[in-house]
């Protein structure tokens, strides 16, 4: 007879690891989460200042690969020394709070959804390989814009937060009189300002990058290539590079809704004029040749338009 202590699947001798509780993993994704939150919150602050068309620095002279000499706006490293240099290191930092907690609650908010939605489709096997690509990208959506709904109003605080360093104000603070501002002065509806285009720009970037990514995967790619199965592996990353490219727009917009007319120096004249929606926002946005404006770090060229007449 077996003794106790060496059961099938046990060496004797030897301790099993526990296995890690679902606590200890959420645990441990919170912490992740907020770690590449804090590390890249330089990043997005410089990109929203810039997305609010806040440029302190005057561009500088270069020149394009064919030679030609043109300005550049500073990019993201001058950009990064100008706000360490007027707020100190921890300025970098600003409004990183709400958007720490904004993941924290967008993890558990997915994660619940889609047990739900997985839970309630479990049942249905599709074997058509368009249609799982629907049903799956359907399941997707629900559980982005359940997420977008909870965690909007953070956004909204992180982006008013980010914004104040143009007019130097401190309207908003700390998260609790974010809150309290926000409510007082516009209300419950001021805490989804620009939430429409957000959503838009979200939906119609899963639903890009998933159905190209299939047809791709299903006509483009050849069974007999030895590495089809690698290729198809990175063409949904390729293709979310490539539509995020695309639906930018939706994000900028949403982003400048959720400053414009808020009290801020970055959402009024003669800063930026007062939009009465976010469409009236997208139109004027498309007629400055704008809709872009943000979407990169580096080799920031002015705008041809704006451009003055450089001597040699």
């Amino acid at each position: 007879m077996e003794p106790p202590e060496n059961q099938p699947g046990q060496v004797a001798g030897v301790e099993q690891e526990p296995t890690p509780s679902s606590m200890d993993v959420d645990t441990a994704v919170f912490l992740l989460g907020a770690g590449v939150t804090a590390i890249t919150h330089p990043l997005l602050y410089v990109k929203l200042l810039i997305q609010v068309g806040h440029e302190p620095l005057p561009p500088m002279v270069g020149t394009t690969m064919f030679g030609r000499r043109v300005l550049y706006l500073p990019g993201f490293f001058s950009y990064a020394q100008h706000i360490v240099k007027v707020d100190g290191k921890r300025g970098l930092f600003r409004g990183l709070s709400p958007r720490i907690v904004s993941s924290t609650i967008s993890t558990v908010v997915r994660s619940k959804v889609k047990q739900q939605v997985e839970r309630l489709s479990k049942t249905d096997n599709v074997q058509n390989s368009l249609r799982k690509v629907f049903q799956e990208t359907s399941q997707e959506m629900i559980i982005q814009c359940l997420s977008r709904v909870a965690t909007h109003p953070f956004h909204v605080m992180s982006v008013r937060c980010m914004a104040q360093f143009v007019g130097r104000e401190v309207k908003y603070g700390g998260m609790f009189s974010c809150i309290v501002k926000i409510f007082k002065e516009e209300g419950v509806a001021g805490f989804y300002i620009g939430i429409v285009p957000h959503v838009l720009g979200e939906v119609l970037f899963l639903w890009c990058c998933n159905l190209l990514a299939h047809f791709i995967n299903t006509y483009a790619v050849d069974e007999s290539f030895s590495q089809a199965s690698a290729v198809r592996s990175y063409t949904k990353f390729v293709m979310g590079i490539a539509v995020s490219v695309l639906t930018y727009p939706f994000m900028l917009v949403a982003d400048l809704m959720a400053v414009n007319n808020c009290g801020l120096a970055a959402g009024l004249p003669p800063h930026s004029p007062i939009f009465q929606s976010w469409l009236h926002c997208w139109n004027h946005l498309s007629q400055k040749g704008h809709l872009f404006r943000g979407s990169s770090f580096f080799f920031r060229r002015v705008p041809v338009s704006s451009q003055p007449s450089i001597e040699d």
